[in-house]
């Protein structure tokens, strides 16, 4: 039952450690890791935004994680030892589950980027004959 009690607090750290990635702004975007929704996803700024704003919720969430399975470490009995680690499981997915809704309403406040402006030149009809002036390899629609 150790190996039952050390799931939560591998995950705990993990998480945490995501969780203080968002909170200092340095998490990359590139990766798998954050909050990920069409809203964080559509600038720079929105994702550290929300990241941010789901950092403290999820390190608080790892934290728990770690609670959880160092009291299931501490437990006598097997049937203690699971239900430690469930409840410190279940309340790190919680408060992670939260921090990234928070997050996707924090993305979702931040102003959208503006759009990329047309060539000079370009009517904007999307005829692909404006492929000359944006180095565009792309073939006119037929």
């Amino acid at each position: 039952m150790f190996v039952v009690a050390l799931v939560p607090m591998l995950l705990g750290v993990l998480v945490g450690w995501g969780g203080i990635l968002g909170l200092r702004g340095k998490l990359p975007r590139d990766r798998g890791a954050g909050v990920r929704t069409p809203a964080t996803l559509r600038s720079d700024e929105a994702f550290r935004v929300a990241n941010r704003v789901a950092g403290l919720p999820t390190l608080t969430g790892g934290a728990i994680g770690v609670a959880g399975g160092a009291a299931g470490l501490a437990m006598p009995t097997t049937a203690g030892t699971i239900v430690a680690a469930v409840i410190g499981l279940l309340g790190m997915f919680a408060l992670v589950a939260g921090g990234g809704i928070l997050g996707h309403r924090a993305a979702a406040a931040v102003p959208a980027p503006p759009a990329p402006e047309a060539p000079a030149g370009c009517a904007g009809c999307a005829c692909g004959g404006c492929s000359a002036l944006t180095g565009s390899t792309a073939e006119p629609a037929s």
